[in-house]
């Protein structure tokens, strides 16, 4: 990549802000307190989790800088190389270990610098300078704003960063609509299986909380089998079957095509493979309860050993058990009886004695059939988001390197 403009990174900004130092009261509402948590290694905002300040003290919070669109804000402590654009709308201020820097837009494209900032190339300039004491790794902000950039004309910048986003531009609208549909499914679980309000309700005589012709169950009443799965040591390398584990769980949707392979017998794989409608729900530690239902699989695949599959009879009960599973009123379940600290266990007793209704099979079916044409639509998203990051990630490293001319 030719004509390079060379220099600290303070020379492409207007300023390099930190937090205030202090521990906000907790609050339920309010500002967004955004700390490391809500920025993903991919360098995406996630709200999925989110601490409020209070109006109170939300000035004092802003008194070094206010957020705005197109400042970049970043980790510098704890847990390092977290990037990430602040949205336009945004309300909110810094939490603890993050800083914001606001690019000078007459040198930089703030989306261009985002990209570089996660590059393998700027990784290894901020490894090169870390502080490691205590057990955490920091880097000074007055070294940060010293760190060595390299960067392409303006022009250059702004092709770039027109290819980038538009492919994660449409990631995170097919992501959008991913979260819409599952959203959708909980509805609908709900207004059927909560709020009683299913096809013909009006009808139907409801005694002590269940309605005629439906009765209570435990999910390990309804399934035709629930097991422990396999103990291995995962490997990256492409050999053997995908070894399902809590990490690939506890994401929004799984990432079939980043969990990673393990070594396992014939009999091992015949004895713990997944299938399409199985339910994985994690049985250890801080995310006790989080279930994960296997709408669509592409891969051969086993599951780890603090994961419980429970295989149902029917695809009907599948839907109808896998979205209870799913829900926070399971995890509020299993976390109550379980503790929901990195020391919590539950059994595969524990976790199928959650009790919930099951109605009909006429309307198990009904509803198995609305339910199988969101899934549908989720999964195909989810499959265009793997096409589309792959693209996308095989063109990065060449962009920003000037592999690629634009």
């Amino acid at each position: 990549m030719s004509n390079l403009r060379v220099g600290p990174i303070k020379d492409f900004a207007l300023g390099i802000y930190d937090s205030h130092h202090a521990t906000p009261k907790d609050s339920d509402e309010g500002p967004v307190f955004l700390g490391i948590k809500n920025v993903t290694p991919q360098g995406i905002l996630t709200f999925s989790e989110i601490k409020h300040i209070s109006e109170q003290e939300y000035p004092e919070w802003i008194k070094r800088v206010v957020p705005r669109e197109n400042d970049i804000v970043f980790s510098y402590e704890a847990t390092l190389h977290r990037y990430a654009l602040v949205p336009r709308g945004f309300r909110g201020c810094l939490g603890r270990h993050m800083a914001l820097l606001r690019p000078d837009t007459a040198k930089v494209h703030p989306r261009f610098l985002h990209y570089y900032f996660l590059t393998s190339s700027w990784r290894a300039v901020v490894e090169a300078n870390i502080i490691s004491g205590a057990g955490v790794d920091r880097i000074s902000l007055k070294s940060f704003s010293y760190l060595e950039v390299r960067l392409p004309a303006l022009p250059v910048q702004q092709r770039i960063a027109s290819i980038l986003s538009a492919y994660d531009d449409l990631i995170e609208n097919n992501r959008r609509r991913i979260q819409l549909l599952e959203q959708t499914a909980q509805v609908l679980y709900k207004e059927w299986f909560v709020h009683l309000r299913f096809p013909g309700h009006e009808h139907v005589k409801i005694k002590d909380g269940v309605p005629e012709g439906w009765t209570r169950q435990t999910l390990s009443s309804l399934a035709e089998s629930v097991s422990y799965g396999l103990k291995a040591s995962f490997s990256l390398e492409e050999a053997g079957p995908k070894y399902l584990r809590i990490t690939d769980i506890v994401q929004s949707v799984i990432k079939w095509e980043d969990v990673a392979y393990c070594e396992a017998t014939t009999k091992e794989v015949d004895r713990n493979r997944l299938e399409v409608g199985d339910v994985v729900v994690v049985r250890n530690g801080a995310t006790v309860g989080y279930a994960k239902l296997i709408s669509y699989l592409d891969y051969q695949a086993v599951y780890a050993s603090f994961l419980v599959r429970f295989r149902f009879r029917t695809p009907a009960m599948s839907f109808i058990a896998g979205i209870f599973m799913e829900s926070d009123a399971y995890k509020k379940y299993v976390r109550n009886l379980a503790g929901g600290t990195v020391h919590s266990k539950a059994n595969a007793k524990l976790l199928g004695a959650a009790v919930f209704l099951m109605p009909p099979q006429v309307l198990q079916d009904q509803f198995c059939d609305s339910i199988r044409m969101i899934y549908r639509q989720r999964d195909t998203l989810i499959r265009q988001n793997v096409r589309l990051s792959t693209a996308r990630d095989l063109l990065f490293p060449r962009l920003m390197n000037g592999e690629i001319t634009v």
